[in-house]
């Protein structure tokens, strides 16, 4: 399935709270749950492969098996199944998947208007929120918004994690963004406990990487100059 694009959000409805008494308001930070949210739209009756793709996202505990689910299970999806999906996933409070699944299906507009809607209900996006937002606008090529948000996640008083500098200076770096990406390396000295040897973990990566990537470019190659042989003969 193609990635699909979408002008504006379905009227699914966000998550609302109640509003505080402004002397005792407090900030929730995002991902922080007390129970399930009744939501404020009239939804479908999930399909089976809708309630499969939430459980599969939800069960995955590590970034690998969750980019498992996300190239296979979800790529699947009909438009209108992974639309409930997602409304499901903000019913259970699972903003990070939601915002992970919009960032994938390069629905970088609905993305942006669900961390903008988060804020205004008094929720503080932490640094996964603001990381998946990140590679929401990297998926799209959009260096200079993902930036801006890195220099917003910095601002609000979230500290930049492993995941977030790698997929920063893997992006950049593939951009040719070298000035870009050699700030953020910058950073980790500030942000990382063992910041050297974070970055030569991310180097040796983008190396092994690249070697896949010349692999599979010239076993195409060989492929298309076999068949040309056997075809022409010559």
């Amino acid at each position: 399935m193609g990635s699909l694009r979408i002008s504006h959000l379905p009227q699914m409805g966000f998550l609302k709270y109640p509003h505080h008494n402004h002397k005792q308001s407090s900030i929730i930070t995002c991902g922080l749950r007390g129970g399930t949210k009744k939501p404020l739209w009239k939804s479908r009756v999930l399909s089976t492969e809708a309630i499969q793709a939430v459980h599969s996202l939800k069960l995955a505990n590590s970034n690998s098996k969750l980019h498992h689910v996300l190239s296979t299970r979800l790529s699947r999806l009909l438009k209108a199944d992974l639309l409930d999906t997602l409304a499901e996933l903000q019913r259970q409070n699972e903003f990070h998947l939601a915002l992970k699944l919009l960032g994938k299906n390069k629905m970088t507009e609905m993305a942006e208007q669900l961390f903008t809607e988060l804020e205004k209900d008094g929720l503080k996006p932490d640094t996964r929120a603001f990381t998946e937002l990140i590679g929401a606008y990297l998926q799209v090529g959009m260096m200079e918004k993902a930036m801006e948000t890195y220099e917003r996640l910095k601002a609000c008083g979230c500290s930049p994690d492993k995941l977030t500098f790698t997929i920063l200076i893997r992006n950049l770096e593939n951009a040719g963004k070298e000035e870009l990406a050699a700030v953020v390396k910058k950073d980790c000295i500030e942000y990382l406990e063992y910041p050297e040897r974070f970055l030569e973990d991310v180097r040796e990566k983008h190396l092994k990487r690249l070697q896949l990537d010349l692999g599979g470019i010239r076993e195409a190659r060989l492929f298309k100059a076999t068949l040309h042989w056997h075809i022409y003969g010559h």
